[in-house]
Protein backbone atom coordinates (compact mmCIF):
# COMPACT_ATOMS: atom_id res chain seq x y z
CA UNK A 1 0.00 0.00 0.00
CA UNK A 2 0.97 3.66 -0.21
CA UNK A 3 1.20 6.09 2.74
CA UNK A 4 -0.78 4.37 5.55
CA UNK A 5 -2.19 7.68 6.74
CA UNK A 6 -2.15 9.57 3.46
CA UNK A 7 -5.92 9.57 2.97
CA UNK A 8 -6.30 11.20 6.39
CA UNK A 9 -3.43 13.69 6.30
CA UNK A 10 -3.31 14.75 2.64
CA UNK A 11 -6.26 16.58 1.07
CA UNK A 12 -7.22 15.83 -2.52
CA UNK A 13 -5.70 18.24 -5.01
CA UNK A 14 -5.77 18.16 -8.80
CA UNK A 15 -3.55 20.15 -11.19
CA UNK A 16 -4.56 23.74 -11.71
CA UNK A 17 -5.96 24.81 -15.03
CA UNK A 18 -4.29 27.65 -16.86
CA UNK A 19 -6.03 31.03 -16.40
CA UNK A 20 -9.11 31.31 -18.58
CA UNK A 21 -8.04 34.58 -20.21
CA UNK A 22 -4.77 32.90 -21.24
CA UNK A 23 -5.90 29.49 -22.41
CA UNK A 24 -8.77 30.65 -24.61
CA UNK A 25 -6.20 32.39 -26.81
CA UNK A 26 -4.63 29.10 -27.84
CA UNK A 27 -5.59 25.46 -28.38
CA UNK A 28 -3.13 23.78 -26.04
CA UNK A 29 -4.20 21.52 -23.19
CA UNK A 30 -5.67 23.44 -20.29
CA UNK A 31 -3.74 22.04 -17.31
CA UNK A 32 -0.62 23.53 -15.75
CA UNK A 33 2.34 21.25 -14.90
CA UNK A 34 2.18 19.47 -11.56
CA UNK A 35 5.33 18.65 -9.61
CA UNK A 36 6.15 14.98 -9.27
CA UNK A 37 6.43 15.29 -5.50
CA UNK A 38 2.93 16.73 -5.31
CA UNK A 39 1.59 13.93 -7.48
CA UNK A 40 3.30 11.30 -5.34
CA UNK A 41 1.62 12.67 -2.23
CA UNK A 42 -1.71 12.32 -4.02
CA UNK A 43 -0.89 8.72 -4.91
CA UNK A 44 -0.13 8.19 -1.21
CA UNK A 45 -3.79 8.83 -0.39
CA UNK A 46 -4.63 5.36 -1.76
CA UNK A 47 -5.59 3.45 1.37
CA UNK A 48 -5.29 -0.20 2.37
CA UNK A 49 -9.00 -0.68 1.81
CA UNK A 50 -9.07 -4.47 1.67
CA UNK A 51 -11.50 -4.62 -1.23
CA UNK A 52 -10.53 -2.00 -3.84
CA UNK A 53 -13.88 -1.01 -5.28
CA UNK A 54 -12.06 1.17 -7.81
CA UNK A 55 -11.61 -2.12 -9.71
CA UNK A 56 -15.39 -2.47 -10.01
CA UNK A 57 -15.61 0.99 -11.53
CA UNK A 58 -12.98 0.27 -14.20
CA UNK A 59 -13.94 -1.94 -17.16
CA UNK A 60 -10.22 -2.47 -17.87
CA UNK A 61 -9.58 -3.94 -14.44
CA UNK A 62 -6.73 -1.48 -13.88
CA UNK A 63 -4.44 -2.44 -10.99
CA UNK A 64 -5.01 0.91 -9.35
CA UNK A 65 -3.75 0.33 -5.76
CA UNK A 66 -0.60 -1.30 -7.15
CA UNK A 67 0.49 1.54 -9.40
CA UNK A 68 -0.58 4.14 -6.85
CA UNK A 69 1.79 2.50 -4.38
CA UNK A 70 4.58 2.24 -6.95
CA UNK A 71 4.19 5.90 -7.92
CA UNK A 72 4.27 6.93 -4.26
CA UNK A 73 7.47 4.93 -3.78
CA UNK A 74 9.04 6.39 -6.92
CA UNK A 75 9.34 3.10 -8.82
CA UNK A 76 8.31 4.58 -12.17
CA UNK A 77 9.44 1.68 -14.33
CA UNK A 78 7.36 -0.88 -12.47
CA UNK A 79 4.46 1.55 -12.13
CA UNK A 80 4.08 1.94 -15.89
CA UNK A 81 4.53 -1.82 -16.35
CA UNK A 82 1.55 -2.46 -14.07
CA UNK A 83 -0.39 0.28 -15.83
CA UNK A 84 0.31 -1.18 -19.27
CA UNK A 85 -0.60 -4.65 -18.03
CA UNK A 86 -4.27 -3.74 -18.32
CA UNK A 87 -4.42 -0.61 -20.48
CA UNK A 88 -2.80 -0.08 -23.88
CA UNK A 89 -3.37 3.67 -23.88
CA UNK A 90 -3.37 5.21 -20.38
CA UNK A 91 -2.41 8.56 -21.93
CA UNK A 92 -5.85 8.57 -23.61
CA UNK A 93 -7.91 7.45 -20.62
CA UNK A 94 -5.91 9.67 -18.25
CA UNK A 95 -7.11 12.66 -20.26
CA UNK A 96 -10.54 11.62 -21.50
CA UNK A 97 -12.11 9.03 -19.21
CA UNK A 98 -14.75 10.38 -16.77
CA UNK A 99 -13.07 8.22 -14.10
CA UNK A 100 -15.78 5.88 -12.77
CA UNK A 101 -12.92 4.41 -10.71
CA UNK A 102 -12.80 7.57 -8.61
CA UNK A 103 -16.51 7.59 -7.80
CA UNK A 104 -16.06 3.94 -6.69
CA UNK A 105 -12.99 4.75 -4.57
CA UNK A 106 -13.44 3.62 -0.95
CA UNK A 107 -12.12 6.96 0.31
CA UNK A 108 -15.04 8.57 -1.55
CA UNK A 109 -17.58 7.00 0.82
CA UNK A 110 -17.23 10.00 3.11
CA UNK A 111 -14.32 12.04 1.72
CA UNK A 112 -12.74 13.12 -1.57
CA UNK A 113 -11.60 10.30 -3.82
CA UNK A 114 -7.99 9.56 -4.69
CA UNK A 115 -6.91 11.39 -7.85
CA UNK A 116 -6.61 8.08 -9.72
CA UNK A 117 -6.97 9.59 -13.16
CA UNK A 118 -4.17 12.09 -12.62
CA UNK A 119 -1.81 9.48 -11.18
CA UNK A 120 -2.49 7.33 -14.23
CA UNK A 121 -1.76 10.21 -16.59
CA UNK A 122 1.41 11.32 -14.85
CA UNK A 123 2.71 7.74 -14.68
CA UNK A 124 2.49 7.27 -18.44
CA UNK A 125 3.83 10.75 -19.18
CA UNK A 126 6.85 10.09 -16.97
CA UNK A 127 7.37 6.83 -18.85
CA UNK A 128 7.26 8.52 -22.25
CA UNK A 129 9.63 11.20 -21.01
CA UNK A 130 12.17 8.68 -19.70
CA UNK A 131 11.97 6.40 -22.72
CA UNK A 132 10.32 3.54 -20.83
CA UNK A 133 7.60 3.21 -23.49
CA UNK A 134 9.27 1.00 -26.05
CA UNK A 135 7.98 -1.04 -28.98
CA UNK A 136 7.16 -4.63 -28.05
CA UNK A 137 7.39 -6.58 -31.31
CA UNK A 138 6.33 -10.24 -31.17
CA UNK A 139 8.87 -13.00 -30.63
CA UNK A 140 7.35 -15.01 -33.47
CA UNK A 141 5.07 -14.46 -36.46
CA UNK A 142 2.08 -16.78 -36.66
CA UNK A 143 1.45 -16.33 -40.37
CA UNK A 144 -2.19 -15.39 -39.64
CA UNK A 145 -3.60 -12.08 -40.89
CA UNK A 146 -6.24 -9.82 -39.35
CA UNK A 147 -7.99 -6.73 -40.71
CA UNK A 148 -9.21 -4.16 -38.21
CA UNK A 149 -11.83 -1.79 -39.60
CA UNK A 150 -11.78 1.51 -37.73
CA UNK A 151 -8.95 3.23 -35.87
CA UNK A 152 -10.65 4.51 -32.75
CA UNK A 153 -9.58 3.27 -29.30
CA UNK A 154 -11.27 -0.14 -29.71
CA UNK A 155 -9.64 -0.79 -33.09
CA UNK A 156 -6.22 0.41 -31.97
CA UNK A 157 -6.31 -1.69 -28.78
CA UNK A 158 -7.33 -4.79 -30.72
CA UNK A 159 -4.64 -4.15 -33.33
CA UNK A 160 -1.85 -3.68 -30.80
CA UNK A 161 -2.76 -6.82 -28.85
CA UNK A 162 -3.05 -8.96 -31.98
CA UNK A 163 0.21 -7.61 -33.38
CA UNK A 164 2.01 -8.46 -30.15
CA UNK A 165 0.52 -11.96 -30.35
CA UNK A 166 2.36 -12.41 -33.64
CA UNK A 167 -0.40 -11.86 -36.18
CA UNK A 168 -0.05 -9.58 -39.19
CA UNK A 169 -2.54 -6.78 -38.57
CA UNK A 170 -3.73 -4.09 -40.95
CA UNK A 171 -5.89 -1.21 -39.65
CA UNK A 172 -8.19 0.44 -42.18
CA UNK A 173 -9.47 4.01 -41.68
CA UNK A 174 -11.63 5.98 -44.09
CA UNK A 175 -10.37 9.36 -42.84
CA UNK A 176 -7.06 10.93 -43.83
CA UNK A 177 -5.39 10.12 -40.51
CA UNK A 178 -5.53 7.38 -37.91
CA UNK A 179 -7.38 7.97 -34.64
CA UNK A 180 -11.12 8.01 -35.30
CA UNK A 181 -13.01 10.22 -32.87
CA UNK A 182 -9.84 10.58 -30.80
CA UNK A 183 -8.39 12.65 -33.61
CA UNK A 184 -11.42 14.26 -35.19
CA UNK A 185 -13.86 14.53 -32.29
CA UNK A 186 -11.71 15.39 -29.26
CA UNK A 187 -10.61 19.05 -29.24
CA UNK A 188 -6.93 19.88 -29.07
CA UNK A 189 -7.38 21.59 -25.70
CA UNK A 190 -8.46 18.25 -24.19
CA UNK A 191 -5.82 16.11 -25.92
CA UNK A 192 -3.17 17.37 -28.28
CA UNK A 193 -2.89 15.13 -31.32
CA UNK A 194 0.83 14.48 -30.92
CA UNK A 195 -0.29 12.26 -28.04
CA UNK A 196 -1.92 9.95 -30.60
CA UNK A 197 0.97 10.17 -33.03
CA UNK A 198 3.65 9.02 -30.58
CA UNK A 199 1.61 5.91 -29.72
CA UNK A 200 1.07 5.17 -33.41
CA UNK A 201 4.83 5.35 -33.89
CA UNK A 202 5.23 2.63 -31.27
CA UNK A 203 2.57 0.48 -32.96
CA UNK A 204 4.21 0.85 -36.37
CA UNK A 205 7.56 -0.24 -34.96
CA UNK A 206 5.83 -3.26 -33.44
CA UNK A 207 4.54 -4.21 -36.89
CA UNK A 208 0.99 -2.89 -37.08
CA UNK A 209 0.18 -1.55 -40.54
CA UNK A 210 -2.15 1.36 -41.22
CA UNK A 211 -4.17 2.15 -44.33
CA UNK A 212 -5.89 5.55 -44.38
CA UNK A 213 -8.35 7.00 -46.86
CA UNK A 214 -9.94 3.58 -47.44
CA UNK A 215 -13.72 3.33 -47.30
CA UNK A 216 -14.12 -0.36 -46.52
CA UNK A 217 -17.17 -1.75 -48.26
CA UNK A 218 -16.56 0.53 -51.24
CA UNK A 219 -12.82 0.77 -51.92
CA UNK A 220 -12.32 -2.79 -50.71
CA UNK A 221 -15.24 -5.20 -50.44
CA UNK A 222 -16.15 -7.71 -47.80
CA UNK A 223 -15.34 -10.62 -50.12
CA UNK A 224 -11.90 -9.15 -50.76
CA UNK A 225 -11.33 -8.87 -47.01
CA UNK A 226 -12.22 -12.53 -46.57
CA UNK A 227 -9.79 -13.52 -49.32
CA UNK A 228 -6.91 -11.51 -47.83
CA UNK A 229 -7.41 -12.03 -44.10
CA UNK A 230 -8.01 -14.90 -41.71
CA UNK A 231 -10.19 -12.76 -39.43
CA UNK A 232 -11.81 -9.33 -39.48
CA UNK A 233 -12.52 -7.04 -36.51
CA UNK A 234 -15.25 -4.45 -36.99
CA UNK A 235 -14.46 -1.44 -34.79
CA UNK A 236 -16.50 1.08 -36.75
CA UNK A 237 -17.88 3.01 -33.80
CA UNK A 238 -21.44 4.26 -33.40
CA UNK A 239 -21.21 7.35 -35.57
CA UNK A 240 -24.83 7.63 -36.72
CA UNK A 241 -25.72 10.89 -35.02
CA UNK A 242 -29.12 11.76 -33.60
CA UNK A 243 -30.90 14.51 -35.54
CA UNK A 244 -33.68 16.93 -34.63
CA UNK A 245 -36.20 17.02 -37.51
CA UNK A 246 -38.30 19.96 -36.38
CA UNK A 247 -39.61 22.99 -38.25
CA UNK A 248 -36.82 25.07 -39.78
CA UNK A 249 -34.25 22.25 -39.82
CA UNK A 250 -33.45 23.11 -43.46
CA UNK A 251 -32.02 26.54 -42.56
CA UNK A 252 -28.31 27.10 -43.08
CA UNK A 253 -26.18 27.24 -39.96
CA UNK A 254 -27.44 24.03 -38.32
CA UNK A 255 -24.77 21.35 -38.04
CA UNK A 256 -24.05 18.19 -36.16
CA UNK A 257 -21.31 18.47 -33.53
CA UNK A 258 -19.20 16.01 -35.48
CA UNK A 259 -19.44 18.23 -38.53
CA UNK A 260 -18.13 21.18 -36.52
CA UNK A 261 -15.46 19.70 -34.24
CA UNK A 262 -13.15 18.31 -36.96
CA UNK A 263 -12.86 21.79 -38.46
CA UNK A 264 -11.93 23.15 -35.05
CA UNK A 265 -9.16 20.57 -34.77
CA UNK A 266 -7.87 21.37 -38.24
CA UNK A 267 -7.81 25.06 -37.30
CA UNK A 268 -6.02 24.31 -34.02
CA UNK A 269 -3.34 22.35 -35.86
CA UNK A 270 -2.89 25.06 -38.48
CA UNK A 271 -4.08 22.76 -41.26
CA UNK A 272 -6.72 25.26 -42.41
CA UNK A 273 -6.48 29.04 -41.72
CA UNK A 274 -10.19 29.58 -42.36
CA UNK A 275 -12.28 26.55 -41.39
CA UNK A 276 -15.46 25.86 -43.36
CA UNK A 277 -17.49 26.17 -40.15
CA UNK A 278 -16.26 29.21 -38.23
CA UNK A 279 -18.32 30.92 -35.51
CA UNK A 280 -16.10 33.99 -35.05
CA UNK A 281 -18.32 36.97 -34.27
CA UNK A 282 -21.49 34.82 -34.26
CA UNK A 283 -24.15 33.72 -31.78
CA UNK A 284 -24.04 29.98 -31.10
CA UNK A 285 -26.52 27.60 -29.51
CA UNK A 286 -25.53 24.04 -28.60
CA UNK A 287 -28.20 21.37 -28.15
CA UNK A 288 -26.99 18.76 -25.69
CA UNK A 289 -25.48 19.07 -22.24
CA UNK A 290 -22.89 16.29 -22.37
CA UNK A 291 -19.17 16.19 -23.06
CA UNK A 292 -19.61 16.66 -26.80
CA UNK A 293 -21.62 19.80 -26.16
CA UNK A 294 -18.87 21.07 -23.87
CA UNK A 295 -16.33 20.33 -26.63
CA UNK A 296 -18.39 22.48 -29.01
CA UNK A 297 -18.47 25.19 -26.35
CA UNK A 298 -14.70 25.30 -25.85
CA UNK A 299 -14.13 25.27 -29.60
CA UNK A 300 -16.62 28.10 -30.14
CA UNK A 301 -14.98 30.20 -27.44
CA UNK A 302 -11.57 29.78 -29.07
CA UNK A 303 -12.94 30.67 -32.48
CA UNK A 304 -14.29 33.93 -31.04
CA UNK A 305 -18.07 33.47 -30.79
CA UNK A 306 -20.02 36.45 -29.45
CA UNK A 307 -22.25 34.24 -27.31
CA UNK A 308 -22.61 30.50 -26.69
CA UNK A 309 -25.72 29.03 -25.06
CA UNK A 310 -25.86 25.34 -24.21
CA UNK A 311 -29.31 23.74 -23.91
CA UNK A 312 -30.21 20.58 -21.99
CA UNK A 313 -33.67 19.02 -21.86
CA UNK A 314 -33.00 17.42 -18.46
CA UNK A 315 -33.31 19.39 -15.21
CA UNK A 316 -30.13 20.68 -13.57
CA UNK A 317 -28.42 17.81 -11.72
CA UNK A 318 -27.89 18.05 -7.98
CA UNK A 319 -24.55 18.98 -6.46
CA UNK A 320 -24.54 15.90 -4.22
CA UNK A 321 -25.02 12.22 -5.01
CA UNK A 322 -28.68 11.38 -5.67
CA UNK A 323 -30.09 8.81 -3.26
CA UNK A 324 -30.83 6.53 -6.20
CA UNK A 325 -27.12 6.47 -7.14
CA UNK A 326 -25.27 5.57 -3.94
CA UNK A 327 -21.59 4.77 -3.69
CA UNK A 328 -19.92 3.08 -5.60
CA UNK A 329 -22.20 3.94 -8.56
CA UNK A 330 -21.23 6.70 -10.98
CA UNK A 331 -23.47 9.60 -9.92
CA UNK A 332 -25.20 12.05 -12.25
CA UNK A 333 -24.23 15.26 -10.48
CA UNK A 334 -23.65 18.84 -11.61
CA UNK A 335 -20.19 19.07 -13.13
CA UNK A 336 -18.17 22.02 -14.44
CA UNK A 337 -15.77 21.21 -17.27
CA UNK A 338 -12.87 23.39 -18.34
CA UNK A 339 -15.05 24.75 -21.15
CA UNK A 340 -17.75 25.76 -18.69
CA UNK A 341 -15.16 27.67 -16.67
CA UNK A 342 -14.51 29.68 -19.82
CA UNK A 343 -18.15 30.46 -20.56
CA UNK A 344 -21.06 28.87 -18.72
CA UNK A 345 -24.43 29.80 -20.19
CA UNK A 346 -26.17 26.48 -19.69
CA UNK A 347 -29.93 26.40 -19.76
CA UNK A 348 -31.56 23.32 -18.26
CA UNK A 349 -35.04 21.87 -18.66
CA UNK A 350 -35.82 23.32 -22.09
CA UNK A 351 -36.94 21.76 -25.36
CA UNK A 352 -36.20 23.22 -28.80
CA UNK A 353 -39.44 23.57 -30.76
CA UNK A 354 -38.33 25.39 -33.91
CA UNK A 355 -35.32 26.67 -35.84
CA UNK A 356 -36.31 30.18 -36.90
CA UNK A 357 -34.95 31.46 -40.20
CA UNK A 358 -34.34 35.01 -41.38
CA UNK A 359 -36.40 34.60 -44.54
CA UNK A 360 -33.31 34.03 -46.70
CA UNK A 361 -32.66 30.46 -45.63
CA UNK A 362 -30.29 31.31 -42.76
CA UNK A 363 -30.75 30.51 -39.09
CA UNK A 364 -31.73 33.48 -36.93
CA UNK A 365 -32.94 32.06 -33.62
CA UNK A 366 -34.22 29.02 -31.75
CA UNK A 367 -37.67 28.81 -30.24
CA UNK A 368 -37.49 26.96 -26.93
CA UNK A 369 -39.99 26.05 -24.23
CA UNK A 370 -39.42 25.00 -20.64
CA UNK A 371 -40.06 21.40 -19.64
CA UNK A 372 -40.98 19.50 -16.50
CA UNK A 373 -40.14 15.87 -15.85
CA UNK A 374 -43.31 14.26 -14.51
CA UNK A 375 -43.40 10.50 -13.87
CA UNK A 376 -40.48 9.99 -16.21
CA UNK A 377 -42.03 11.96 -19.08
CA UNK A 378 -41.32 15.48 -20.29
CA UNK A 379 -44.18 17.94 -20.23
CA UNK A 380 -44.04 21.39 -21.81
CA UNK A 381 -44.71 24.37 -19.53
CA UNK A 382 -47.45 26.53 -21.11
CA UNK A 383 -46.51 30.16 -21.69
CA UNK A 384 -42.77 29.57 -21.27
CA UNK A 385 -41.83 29.90 -24.94
CA UNK A 386 -38.99 32.24 -25.86
CA UNK A 387 -36.42 32.82 -28.58
CA UNK A 388 -32.64 32.58 -28.33
CA UNK A 389 -30.60 34.38 -31.02
CA UNK A 390 -28.48 31.98 -33.05
CA UNK A 391 -26.40 32.23 -36.20
CA UNK A 392 -25.21 28.65 -35.65
CA UNK A 393 -26.78 25.67 -33.90
CA UNK A 394 -24.80 22.53 -33.14
CA UNK A 395 -26.56 19.26 -32.40
CA UNK A 396 -24.69 17.32 -29.71
CA UNK A 397 -27.41 14.87 -28.77
CA UNK A 398 -25.52 11.61 -29.02
CA UNK A 399 -25.51 8.77 -31.50
CA UNK A 400 -28.07 6.13 -32.43
CA UNK A 401 -25.82 3.32 -33.68
CA UNK A 402 -23.51 2.36 -36.51
CA UNK A 403 -23.72 4.04 -39.89
CA UNK A 404 -25.23 2.04 -42.72
CA UNK A 405 -22.55 0.54 -44.94
CA UNK A 406 -22.51 -2.00 -47.79
CA UNK A 407 -19.90 -3.88 -45.76
CA UNK A 408 -22.55 -5.39 -43.49
CA UNK A 409 -24.32 -7.12 -46.37
CA UNK A 410 -21.03 -8.08 -47.98
CA UNK A 411 -19.86 -9.80 -44.80
CA UNK A 412 -23.37 -11.15 -44.05
CA UNK A 413 -23.43 -9.80 -40.50
CA UNK A 414 -26.72 -9.07 -38.76
CA UNK A 415 -27.70 -5.95 -36.85
CA UNK A 416 -29.91 -5.66 -33.79
CA UNK A 417 -32.86 -3.28 -33.45
CA UNK A 418 -30.47 -0.49 -32.39
CA UNK A 419 -28.35 -0.99 -35.54
CA UNK A 420 -25.49 -2.43 -33.48
CA UNK A 421 -23.70 -5.44 -34.95
CA UNK A 422 -24.96 -8.64 -33.32
CA UNK A 423 -22.32 -10.73 -31.58
CA UNK A 424 -21.93 -13.63 -29.17
CA UNK A 425 -19.99 -13.89 -25.92
CA UNK A 426 -16.75 -14.27 -27.87
CA UNK A 427 -17.37 -11.01 -29.77
CA UNK A 428 -17.95 -12.95 -32.98
CA UNK A 429 -20.70 -11.68 -35.23
CA UNK A 430 -23.33 -13.87 -36.91
CA UNK A 431 -20.76 -14.48 -39.66
CA UNK A 432 -17.84 -16.77 -38.85
CA UNK A 433 -14.47 -15.08 -38.56
CA UNK A 434 -15.99 -11.59 -38.35
CA UNK A 435 -15.67 -10.06 -34.90
CA UNK A 436 -16.94 -6.76 -33.49
CA UNK A 437 -15.73 -4.52 -30.67
CA UNK A 438 -16.43 -1.14 -29.14
CA UNK A 439 -19.38 1.10 -29.91
CA UNK A 440 -20.24 -0.86 -33.07
CA UNK A 441 -21.30 -3.73 -30.84
CA UNK A 442 -22.36 -2.11 -27.57
CA UNK A 443 -23.59 1.29 -28.73
CA UNK A 444 -22.25 4.71 -27.75
CA UNK A 445 -20.10 4.34 -24.67
CA UNK A 446 -16.91 5.45 -22.90
CA UNK A 447 -13.34 5.30 -24.15
CA UNK A 448 -12.43 2.96 -21.30
CA UNK A 449 -15.07 0.48 -22.49
CA UNK A 450 -13.77 0.76 -26.05
CA UNK A 451 -10.23 -0.14 -25.01
CA UNK A 452 -11.50 -2.95 -22.78
CA UNK A 453 -13.51 -4.39 -25.65
CA UNK A 454 -10.58 -4.02 -28.03
CA UNK A 455 -8.42 -6.07 -25.68
CA UNK A 456 -11.16 -8.63 -25.18
CA UNK A 457 -11.90 -9.08 -28.88
CA UNK A 458 -8.18 -9.54 -29.50
CA UNK A 459 -8.14 -12.47 -27.06
CA UNK A 460 -11.16 -14.00 -28.84
CA UNK A 461 -9.61 -13.56 -32.30
CA UNK A 462 -6.33 -15.05 -31.08
CA UNK A 463 -8.24 -18.01 -29.64
CA UNK A 464 -10.10 -18.40 -32.94
CA UNK A 465 -6.91 -18.36 -35.01
CA UNK A 466 -4.60 -20.35 -32.74
CA UNK A 467 -6.90 -22.52 -30.64
CA UNK A 468 -5.55 -20.95 -27.46
CA UNK A 469 -4.52 -17.51 -26.22
CA UNK A 470 -2.43 -15.82 -23.58
CA UNK A 471 -3.99 -12.44 -24.24
CA UNK A 472 -6.06 -11.01 -21.37
CA UNK A 473 -9.78 -10.39 -21.69
CA UNK A 474 -10.61 -7.66 -19.16
CA UNK A 475 -14.38 -7.96 -19.53
CA UNK A 476 -14.15 -11.69 -18.85
CA UNK A 477 -11.14 -11.97 -16.51
CA UNK A 478 -11.18 -15.78 -16.22
CA UNK A 479 -7.68 -16.60 -14.97
CA UNK A 480 -5.94 -15.70 -18.22
CA UNK A 481 -2.36 -14.53 -17.57
CA UNK A 482 -1.68 -10.90 -18.23
CA UNK A 483 0.46 -9.99 -21.21
CA UNK A 484 2.31 -6.68 -20.90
Amino acid sequence: MADPKGFMTTPREVPKRRPVDVRIKDWREVYEPQSLEHLQRQAGRCMDCGIPFCHSGCPLGNLIPEWNDLMWRGDMTEAVARLHATNNFPEFTGRLCPAPCETACVVAINADAVTIKQVELRTIEEAFGSGDVKPLPPDRITGKTVAVIGSGPAGLAAAQQLTRAGHTVVVYERADKIGGLLRYGIPEFKMEKNIIDRRLTQMEKEGTRFRTGVNVGVDITGSELRQKYDAVVLALGATQWRDLPIKGRENKGIYQAMEFLPWGNKQALGEVPNPAINVAGKHVVILGGGDTGADCLGTSVRQGAVSVTQLEIMPRPTDERPDAQPWPMYPMIYRVSSAHEELDQRVFAVSTEEFIGDGNGNLKALKVVETELVNGKFQLVPGSEREIPADFAFLAMGFTGTESTPLFDQLEVELDDRTNVKRDDSYQSTSEGIFVAGDAGRGQSLIVWAIAEGRSVAASVDQYLEGETQLPSPIEPTARPLMV
